[in-house]
């Protein structure tokens, strides 16, 4: 897979062509946990209104923490939102309320971007083969916390994002997409990761369209 040509540090990866996707057949709609800034929960939206993912749409995002900048971006898109606060719940309780809100909304696929937090059974059970998670790195490389430091401190001259199906084991699921960044030689965490979320913005709509073709063909056979 060939680098874009004379490419910008800013714009250096490697990477294929990600056409706008065919119309999804059912509509798709779309969960999205998010526990931070939600730069990918914005891409995703985006990717819907714009074509990338046609016949989708994200109907509900769910966030653990008051005031995150996910929650903040749900605001300005007009994206209805959900505080679980997992500080007041075990894991399993956070669980059960997720799936509750999730089938509130008539979810079909949910999408972990950026959800900083390990689930279990009950959310994988429920949404099975429907559970995606973005993760920065090239698994089953660096799998876990810290990928991107993870990445740095072995030296590795490549690393980039997954987008995988979600099991019980951490970062472990089924790979449905990959984009590769090279490390550079100057590269420090910051710089690394935002070249890495780079690529994030463009897989993750690229991944669920996939995903939501692959859910639609079993649907109708």
């Amino acid at each position: 897979m060939p680098a874009l040509p004379n490419p910008s540090q800013n714009q250096l990866s490697i990477r294929w062509p990600l056409p706008p996707q065919p119309g999804l057949t059912p509509p798709l709609r779309l969960g999205v946990l998010a526990s931070g800034s939600g730069s990918n929960f914005e891409a995703l939206v985006n990717a819907c209104r714009g074509g990338v993912l046609e016949g989708a749409a994200v109907v509900q995002l769910i966030v653990n923490n008051p005031g995150c900048g996910a929650q903040q971006r749900a605001d300005r898109l007009g994206v209805p939102w959900q505080l679980v606060d997992h500080r007041q719940r075990s894991r399993l309780l956070l669980d059960q309320e997720l799936v509750s809100c999730l089938q509130d909304s008539a979810v079909d696929l949910v999408v972990m971007a950026g959800w900083m937090r390990i689930v279990t059974p009950v959310l994988i059970a429920a949404y099975a083969g429907r559970l995606v998670n973005i993760h920065p790195s090239l698994l089953p490389s660096f799998r876990g916390m810290d990928a991107v430091g993870q990445a740095l401190a072995a030296g590795v001259r490549l690393s980039g994002c997954t987008v995988h199906l979600v099991a019980e084991e951490v970062d472990a699921g089924e790979i449905l997409m990959q984009a590769a960044v090279p490390v550079l030689e100057d590269d420090d965490h910051s710089s690394l990761s935002a070249r890495i979320q780079d690529q994030e913005h463009r897989l993750l709509p690229a991944a669920v369209a996939l995903l939501g073709q692959r859910l639609g063909s079993l649907a109708q056979g």
